[in-house]
């Protein structure tokens, strides 16, 4: 299907006005050092977000001396110090609460709701931060008001930097992609409600999607037809989202009966964003965050553990101690993951990769039991400290056995954007027998319900399925 240019429709087209001369030169001197920092995890919008945190904490304790001159009992450093340490945390939360993500510039989530959560969760980390140092990060009074305040700042400078992208970028430029009702129906929508929205191209085809958003320089694509997902996933999805394209799929009210979270609203219609991954970034770095916290507070048990367990193995089977074997990590890329030895040495003499069954007879008698409470993983901490796997995540699974697999069940690769862990939701629920499908299904449902809540409740769920020896 050709691609009709309609980017000078009257209804469509909102005018902007650009920055001055000097303010593109000024962006495209840092352009590079930017887009460094951007792709690990820095946005501006979290200075800003520093700067006005602090300017409102200060604001507070202004206005407060105005009424009660005699409230500071501290030297200004003190109040300095704690301020400062509280606009550090704040904007912390904020990062992992994930109001630094990218979002789609059609059907944007409210603002409002997210930025009270990551403000309440900020004030509650002051409390935990006053338990730890035994003072105020600010006063109480002033963090009471800061409580009210700060998450109406927070939305004013989103859309402070919503403006300033809309002035220098331009109004979003989208793609339809469906059959003529479709398109036509969303023309109607989008002229009554998204007039920003410069519809610039119609496409009937998913194949024809990269060529007509590379033509008309698109910025979001509106896939119309609710059951073209299997045509543009792996591609074109992954090649638009690179490019930084919106990719938003229409769902009808059979799907949302479903239980589909996050739907947005685009010109009264609803969509879903697709992304190539389910896991935002953010949600990435706090998992790390959290696997460490926990490695390091429970130090004193796993380390003497690990060490006595090595002994046991060393006594009862012999030299090595420790089996390496090559596993697939993170987005594909393979690492050597440690175990406990529990076999026979030349397990695989033939090299060939066999799953493991209850009664293999490869199995060291006196070691079996470890692969009944899962002892024989708790090497594989190390391999949580070097950041090739999590404490929670999908079995690490061989390379051979992967392909295997992604041969027989699509979109298993899908289960590799978290690091494989120790311990996870379809181990917990299955078995070793468990079909590698069923398993798919349980680490995708990790994947996209993904929190520290989720993470803590499979860690539980793991001790009463080591402690019972259910395999």
């Amino acid at each position: 299907m050709a691609l009709t240019s309609h980017a000078s429709e009257p209804e469509a087209v909102t005018t902007s006005r650009p920055f001055p001369a000097w303010a593109e030169w000024v962006v495209r001197i840092f352009a590079r050092p930017l887009s460094w920092l951007w792709d690990r995890g820095f946005r501006m919008l979290g200075v800003l977000d520093a700067v006005a945190l602090l300017s409102l904490m200060t604001a507070i304790s202004l206005v407060r001396s105005i009424f009660d001159p005699g409230w500071a009992t501290y030297p200004t450093g003190h109040y300095v110090i704690g301020f400062t340490m509280a606009t550090a945390i704040h904007v912390s939360v904020n990062y992992f609460t994930g109001l630094y993500e990218r979002e789609p510039r059609l059907g944007r989530k409210p603002l409002l709701p997210r930025a009270i959560i990551a403000t309440g969760v900020g004030v509650g980390v002051q409390g935990v931060a006053f338990v730890v140092l035994d003072r105020y990060l600010m006063p109480r009074w002033n963090l009471a008001i800061f409580l009210m305040l700060a998450s109406f700042v927070l939305v004013l400078n989103r859309g402070l930097s919503r403006r300033l992208a809309l002035r220098r970028q331009g109004p979003a430029r989208v793609v339809l992609s469906g059959d003529d009702a479709s398109i036509d129906l969303a023309l109607q929508h989008l002229a009554v409600s998204d007039r920003d929205a410069v519809v610039a191209g119609r496409v009937h085809h998913p194949h024809r999607l990269v060529d007509a958003v590379v033509e008309s320089d698109a910025t979001d694509v509106l896939l119309l037809d609710v059951t073209a997902f299997g045509s543009v996933y792996p591609e074109p999805l992954n090649s638009l989202e690179l490019a930084g394209v919106g990719f938003l799929q229409r769902v009808s009210a059979r799907e949302t009966l479903l239980g589909l979270r996050s739907v947005r609203e685009i010109g009264g219609m609803p969509f879903v964003a697709l992304r190539s991954h389910t896991v935002p970034a953010h949600k990435v770095r706090l998992k790390r965050v959290f696997d460490l916290s926990l490695i390091v507070v429970f130090a004193a048990l796993w380390l003497p553990l690990v060490a006595l367990i090595a002994l046991y193995v060393r006594v009862a089977a012999g030299g090595p101690v420790l089996y390496r074997q090559t596993r697939v990590g993170r987005n594909g890329v393979p690492f050597e993951c440690l175990k406990f030895r529990t076999m026979v040495e030349n397990a695989e003499e033939d090299g060939r990769a066999r799953l493991a069954t209850l009664d293999d007879d490869r199995i060291v008698p006196a070691l079996k039991w470890m692969r009944s409470m899962r002892a024989d993983e708790l090497p594989q901490l190390w391999n949580v400290i070097r950041g090739e796997m999590s404490l929670v995540g999908p079995r690490p699974e061989r390379p051979e056995l992967v392909a295997e697999i992604s041969r027989r069940v699509p979109g298993y690769v899908r289960r590799n954007e978290l690091p494989p862990g120790l311990t996870g939701l379809a181990q917990v629920e299955g078995r070793y027998g468990t079909d590698a499908e069923f398993k798919l299904g349980y680490d995708i449902q990790y994947l996209v319900n993904w929190s520290l809540v989720v993470d803590v409740q499979i860690l539980l769920r793991t001790v009463w399925v080591v402690l019972s020896r259910r395999v």
